[in-house]
């Protein structure tokens, strides 16, 4: 009888040795185009489909380059993992060694910047390149722990011939996505490592919430630094007339005076001082103060037509919104679902209503509330750009989307119903 993928990684946990066989009979069969006994699960197919299409060898261990001491020494002391580390290494550390594991912290460009735990592990990482300074993106070594949780941006557990690349049939690991908090951008992935014989099921639910304390440790700094800027602003507004707010430099507000309170403000990268077109707020008078900025309003009208947005879905990760109109240009860094909401947005202009997006994404007309909350969050940088009731673009904006080259590629990490279907309709269409 056939199992299923959840019978398989129940097995891993009572027989690891007839779990890695039927895996590896699974990886032979779906990569030769055969029928195999137990399909894989659905994070393991569609990594291995990504492998296949942008040409990862399966039989060849592919390594680029090592980063050098200075660089990997570099990375770390710019990186926000830095202020997580003591969380990290106190939730799995003790944990790692006692179960013959290694703990390791990849930036968002999947290299490899710490590295600690069992030290006969340690050694076997080095045999398959798990090496500290090492590219273990899923699109340079296939699917792995490292690579992959930053791919889909949700926790991923890795066993035995699962991985890609056959040379590390023989590895386990359990990794999960590191987001900073201001901006839900991925900084970095934690993974826990070590030979297949280590495996057990219960090591993702464990790395995922270590990896959630790092992140509540972030919003912890976070929380403290806009205090400090706080101080600093209260003296400064004070002293001012008419509209003012000073934020910090991802544009979370500190202080307001003369206006209404608004938590963050979108702000382009690279921001100057000087008179500058702000995402939502028009034209502005923007200062350096401290370690933020005084953001005052002018007061020349918000520019309208000949506004342009290109939605850039083109790669795996790290999806962006570019504005270009009268004022100049400015680009934002999308979450994963501001993509998708944006996406949906753009392919039907006439507009959505919050349960149609609701129903669109989570396949649950009720979740209006989540909605909402989540188009305020996009109406705070697109402002005036994207109307309401339903939710659109305005009708005077040209939009464009980029798409990846292939279609499965779209936006690999959604699993809003409306997402999945457009991407099986693009990709049956492509064939």
């Amino acid at each position: 009888m056939a199992l299923s993928p959840m019978d398989v990684t129940q097995l891993a946990a009572v027989d690891t040795a007839r779990a890695a066989r039927v895996l590896s009979e699974v990886r032979n069969a779906t990569l030769s185009g055969q029928r195999a006994p137990v399909a894989p699960r659905p994070v393991i197919e569609e990594s291995w489909g990504r492998m296949l299409r942008s040409g990862v060898d399966p039989d060849h261990d592919f390594r680029t380059g090592l980063l050098s001491r200075e660089e990997v020494q570099r990375r770390r002391q710019t990186s926000a993992l830095r202020h997580v580390l003591p969380v990290l290494r106190e939730g799995l550390l003790s944990v790692a060694d006692i179960a013959h594991h290694i703990m390791v912290v990849a930036d968002e460009e999947g290299r490899v910047l710490w590295r600690e735990g069992s030290a006969p592990v340690l050694r076997k990482a080095d045999s398959l390149g798990f090496e500290l300074g090492a590219d273990w993106r899923e699109d340079v070594v296939g699917t792995n722990g490292v690579g992959t949780p930053a791919v889909v941006r949700r926790p991923v557990q890795v066993f035995a011939a699962e991985h890609f690349v056959r040379t590390h049939a023989s590895w386990t690991c359990a990794g999960a996505p590191i987001t900073d908090p201001r901006d839900g951008r991925l900084i970095g992935v934690v993974d826990v490592s070590g030979p297949l014989e280590t495996m057990h099921p219960a090591t993702l639910a464990w790395v995922d919430s270590v990896a959630k304390l790092a992140e509540a440790r972030l919003r912890e700094l976070h929380m403290s630094s806009l205090e400090r800027l706080r101080a600093v602003a209260a003296p400064v507004l004070s002293r001012l007339s008419g509209q003012a707010l000073v934020v910090d430099r991802d544009g979370w507000c500190a202080a307001v005076t003369g206006m209404p309170y608004t938590s963050r403000i979108a702000l382009p990268r690279p921001l100057a001082a000087g008179r500058r077109w702000l995402p939502g707020m028009g034209l502005c008078a923007v200062e350096p103060l401290a370690d933020g900025w005084l953001v005052r309003p002018a007061d020349e009208p918000v520019p309208g037509e000949g506004t342009r947005i290109v939605l850039d879905l083109s790669q795996p990760r790290g999806w962006s919104l570019t504005v270009t109109g009268a004022a100049g240009s400015w680009s934002h860094e999308l979450s994963p679902r501001h993509a998708e909401l944006l996406y949906l947005l753009a392919l039907c202009r006439e507009g959505r209503s919050a349960a149609g997006l609701a129903e669109e994404v989570f396949g649950d007309a009720g979740r209006t509330v989540t909605v909402r909350a989540e188009m305020s969050r996009v109406r705070r940088y697109l402002g005036a750009l994207l109307q309401h009731r339903p939710y659109r673009f305005c009708d005077d904006v040209e939009v464009e989307v980029l798409f990846p080259g292939d279609p499965r590629d779209l936006l690999p990490q959604s699993t809003a119903p409306a997402v999945v279907r457009d991407r099986a309709r693009r990709g049956a269409h492509q064939e």
